[in-house]
């Protein structure tokens, strides 16, 4: 067996393998014997068929077929033994051949592990999150669950206002033509949420149940959905229905109703303990978020271009799933492949090289994800999804699905190591910009 090691490029390594012919010829005989057994060809009985005609009939199948479980059975134990390659990604395998003395040669190219020295990592100074949860907070969050709570009744001939929840057909019009993307039947909008647009929801106010009307709303480039984003839409709307909540007091009553509390102090409490855990959680993420920035900022290296394409697709696949949830596609909504890869390149790099970063700390600090960590993560995913722990296990059974899931378990533990040692500074105050003075008049 021969293999020759070419670098390509600083990350890139290119393997010229070539299996010798007492591994190859006795693969090919197995599958040119195993297809003569059951080959019908006319004017041979089955089975004696000679493999010369065999050959002719079948031979690019038989090559194709042996080649690939010649790769497979062989090249990941080639690498496994060389101390000069360290692949991490696929191969991409390339000019496979059959020579003429009987042995087989293929290329495989593959990135490596990129080689750079760990900087500083522990004791960095980051900006403290604030935790607090205020009085008007916990309100809000009561005021959410008493609208949450709160049966819906028609208003029958009142106008629509601020609050209320509208029932209406719509269909958008650009430039006189029907949006098949922007129509919906029976469609609830709660006025004032903002979740149709502003604008959208203040021309709803004022209509009646079955009022027809038309509305152009203008939609600025920042919009969320590129099918309206920078267009002046028509909208031809229809009031099928004006819907009020009828608001429940807010008293030990309610308290009682929402779970196992005796008073209104004590969900009081339940619920700051909610929002205090919630935003524990999110001033942790933002933490992380920023020692990974830090991280970055003083580690500079060349990541593998296939991790970063991989990257980029994934968060292509993403961007495919949201527009599929809103019955769109990339493709309806105007949106070229090509520009999404080229918009999300650099973030893709950051990800790739700050998990670069993540890892060898974890190397250096002998940081693994056991058992328990598994166990932990598992009865997270359960509790999210309101799914059994032994549901969970079954999804992660395959390990396509298993493999990101544990990556994500070890770096969310280097990540507590970074966040246990990292120097918490007081959030720095912003001065207030002064008002501007205003210009002298010529001459003062």
């Amino acid at each position: 067996m021969d293999v020759q090691v070419e670098e390509l490029s600083a990350l890139t390594r290119k393997l010229t393998i070539t299996l010798p012919s007492d591994i190859v010829q006795p693969k090919l005989t197995e599958a040119y014997d195993k297809l003569k057994s059951e080959s019908r060809l006319k004017g041979y009985r089955r089975g004696k068929v000679p493999r010369s005609v065999v050959e002719k009939y079948y031979k690019g199948q038989v090559e194709g077929e042996v080649g690939e479980k010649l790769v497979q059975e062989n090249y990941f134990d080639i690498v496994e033994k060389r101390d000069d390659v360290d692949p991490i990604t696929h191969p991409e395998i390339k000019d496979v051949k059959y020579n003429d003395d009987g042995s087989f040669t293929f290329i495989a190219e593959v990135d490596v592990r990129p080689v750079f020295e760990l900087g500083d990592y522990k004791g960095l100074e980051i900006e403290k999150e604030v935790v607090e949860v205020g009085d008007d907070e916990i309100q809000q969050e009561l005021e959410r669950m008493q609208r949450s709570r709160a049966p819906l009744q028609s208003v029958g001939d009142r106008a629509a206002q601020k609050g209320d929840t509208v029932i209406v057909d719509f269909q958008g019009f650009y430039k006189g033509n029907a949006m098949p993307q922007v129509k919906q039947e029976n469609y609830s909008i709660e006025l004032g949420s903002g979740n149709m647009g502003a604008e959208f929801e203040e021309k709803l106010a004022g209509m009646k149940k079955d009022e027809e009307g038309s509305h152009e709303v203008d939609f600025p480039e920042t919009h969320p959905n590129p099918m309206l984003k920078g267009k002046k839409v028509e909208f031809k709307v229809v009031i099928q229905d004006v819907k009020e909540r009828v608001l429940p007091a807010i008293d030990d009553d309610f308290a009682k109703a929402a779970g196992e509390y005796n008073s209104l102090d004590e969900l009081k409490v339940a619920v700051k303990d909610r929002l205090t855990g919630r935003r524990q959680v999110e001033a942790n993420g933002a933490v992380s978020d920023k020692l990974v920035q830090k991280l970055l900022e003083s580690h500079d290296f060349e990541v593998p271009n296939r991790l970063v394409a991989y990257e980029i697709d994934q968060m292509i696949k993403q961007t495919e799933q949201q527009f599929e949830q809103m019955g769109m596609s990339l493709e309806a909504a105007g949106i070229n492949r090509d520009t999404l890869v080229e918009q999300n390149k650099e973030m893709a790099v950051q990800r790739v090289r700050g998990d670069f970063i993540l890892k060898k700390i974890g190397e250096v600090e002998d940081i693994k994800v056991e058992d328990e960590d598994m166990e932990r993560g598992f009865k997270r995913v359960g509790d999210m999804y309101n799914m059994p722990v032994a549901k969970v296990k079954e999804f992660f059974k395959n390990r396509d699905d298993l493999m990101p899931f544990i990556n994500e378990l070890l770096n969310e533990k280097i990540l507590n190591l970074l966040r246990e040692s990292a120097i918490m500074v007081e959030p720095v105050e912003k001065p207030e910009e002064a008002p501007a003075e205003e210009k002298k008049e010529d001459g003062e």
